[in-house]
């Protein structure tokens, strides 16, 4: 039976949890330089309410002084005891995590701790798992007046059912209330509080100016009308960050920077003037589409900004499988736009799909062997200076996901649970003639053409070359950004190859493949039946 909050004291605590990654995988050797941006602002909204205390529990950014278990994430006893929490929150927006989601909330809901989850994870049936897993209320969509209307209710302020955009279960009957309007007015929110989150050590600040995606691609989670805030509000994000935090690195996570193009322009002057005033040259990542290389008043504007990388979504060079996302593009006019980002100076990570299903009535088929040498080529081509080669994933809530179901062609989660839906597993049967051996290998085989040992000889090399390079130039700004990208990119390359080293390890270690096994024989069962 869950426990109400002692209201007799003078302050209550909401403690949220971010959960650890299920395995180490290519967001490991981020995650602990960073955190999630979304569990920042709740905590914020939170924390500004009369007699509440807010507080964020990173598990993958613990840094040296953050108390862990002796199996994994942090240790929840040790917090309990020390700064018991009131109310706990946990963020599900990535599925990988949520496994280890409710390991933590039966640990609370043990000792009669209410708990809160929200996240792209939450949709249709997984509701009702989250609920039977500990979860006493699902946020659905945005979270900061949510949490805030939720904690009211919690010190008997006001009834549970009149608050918008929640799930719960009332004596058994899983009950949903209205839906909540998606917030228009950013300005009303506080600012992200980083110092919220607890033990963690943050070098790239996340931060945000747009949400939502007119963009329909069928893989992606993130869809509605984008809604934007001023652009002086995401300058006062990154200045508040850099006066209070010392930061100097950010992503902003816009899923589409550029947006709104002619208010984004002026946000990159506002920027850039902010960095001239100050003295202080900072670095700033963006997510954008490609076909904003045909706007190159905007690409000046970012640079000056102090936008040095741009995280592109290519998701494939094989045409027939971008038509299957609801791509608009050809592979060779991506080279071409591709080739105009390097020309402004940016830095170009490529971020791609493999194994993406064709949708049915398309007559195309390509071996695994095949397809690798398809992305080879484009990669090297396109000259990318990072990349992500993840498997398609069919995330809840996505069209994706629907389409793979109605063909049966989903692995049951009984076998594939969710702790392997993090892009490196295949989690459903593949378009002949590949198995789902072949997919998985695959992804491995591209991202270790790229990422290899030789690369530190190439960082040693491109050491010693560095005072010749500087002093037989005349202009040394330009020789620095000559020599600064490669041996950039051979130190990321090299980096890179030691987290291939070490997933392939931990993958030796899982049963993986023999779960694979029973989801194909359970598939073949039911689509015999």
């Amino acid at each position: 039976m869950n426990m109400a909050p002692d209201l007799s004291k003078k302050r209550l605590r909401l403690r949220i949890i971010i959960p650890v990654y299920p395995a180490f995988n290519i967001y490991s050797h981020l995650a602990n330089k960073t955190t999630a941006l979304g569990p920042v602002c709740v905590a914020s909204a939170a924390n500004e309410m009369e007699g509440w205390d807010a507080e964020i529990i990173d598990e993958n950014n613990l840094r040296r002084h953050g108390p862990r278990s002796d199996s994994v994430g942090a240790d929840h006893e040790f917090l309990q005891r020390i700064r018991p929490a009131d109310v706990v929150g946990f963020y599900g927006g990535l599925t990988s995590t949520i496994p280890r989601l409710y390991e933590i909330a039966r640990f609370y809901k043990d000792k009669g701790i209410m708990t809160i989850a929200g996240g792209q994870h939450f949709v249709k049936d997984n509701i009702v798992e989250a609920l039977n897993s500990c979860i006493d209320y699902v946020v659905i969509g945005e979270g900061e007046e949510t949490i805030k209307e939720l904690l009211g209710a919690i010190e008997g302020k006001r009834d549970v059912s009149e608050i918008k955009g929640i799930v719960y279960l009332d004596n058994g009957k899983v009950t949903h209330t209205p839906k909540r309007a998606p917030i228009t007015d950013f300005n009303k929110l506080p600012l992200p509080d980083f110092s919220l989150v607890r033990y963690a050590k943050i070098k790239i600040y996340p931060v945000e100016r747009i949400r939502g995606c007119g963009m329909d691609c069928e893989f992606c989670t993130v869809k509605g009308k984008p809604r934007h805030a001023p652009p002086e509000r995401l300058l006062e994000q990154i200045s508040f960050l850099v006066e209070t935090q010392d930061a100097r690195y950010f992503f902003v996570v816009d899923d589409l920077f550029g947006q709104e193009r002619d208010e984004t322009i002026r946000f990159c002057q506002m920027l850039g003037d902010y960095q001239k005033n100050i003295g202080i040259r900072l670095d700033v990542t963006v997510q954008i589409r490609l076909d904003k290389a045909k706007d190159p008043q905007l690409l000046s504007a970012m640079r000056q900004a102090g936008i040095n990388t741009v995280a592109i979504g290519f998701e494939s060079p094989i045409e027939e499988e971008l038509n299957a996302m609801n791509k608009h593009l050809r592979p060779e006019d991506m080279l071409a736009m591709a080739n105009v980002f390097h020309k402004f100076g940016f830095l170009l990570h490529g971020m791609f799909i493999f194994g993406y299903p064709v949708k049915e009535g398309v007559n195309f088929k390509m071996s695994a062997r095949e397809r690798i040498r398809r992305f080879k080529n484009f990669i090297r081509k396109a000259k990318i200076d990072t990349i992500q080669v993840l498997l398609a994933g069919p995330l809840p809530g996505t069209e994706l996901r629907r389409r793979l179901a109605m063909q049966n062609r989903l692995y049951p989660i009984r076998d594939v649970g969710w702790e392997y839906y993090d892009g490196n597993f295949p989690l459903f049967e593949p378009d002949e003639p590949m198995t789902a051996e072949e997919m998985q290998s695959s992804g491995r085989k591209i991202m270790g053409k790229f990422y290899q040992f030789k690369r530190m000889f190439m960082i040693v090399l491109n050491i010693f070359s560095f005072p010749a390079l500087i002093f037989s130039l005349h202009n040394i700004k330009s020789g620095w950004r000559r020599w600064y990208r490669p041996w950039r990119n051979d130190l990321i390359c090299f980096g890179g190859w030691i987290v291939m080293k070490k997933w392939a390890t931990q993958f030796k270690k899982d049963k993986f493949l023999e779960r694979l096994q029973k989801a194909k024989e359970r598939l073949k069962v039911k689509g015999a039946v």
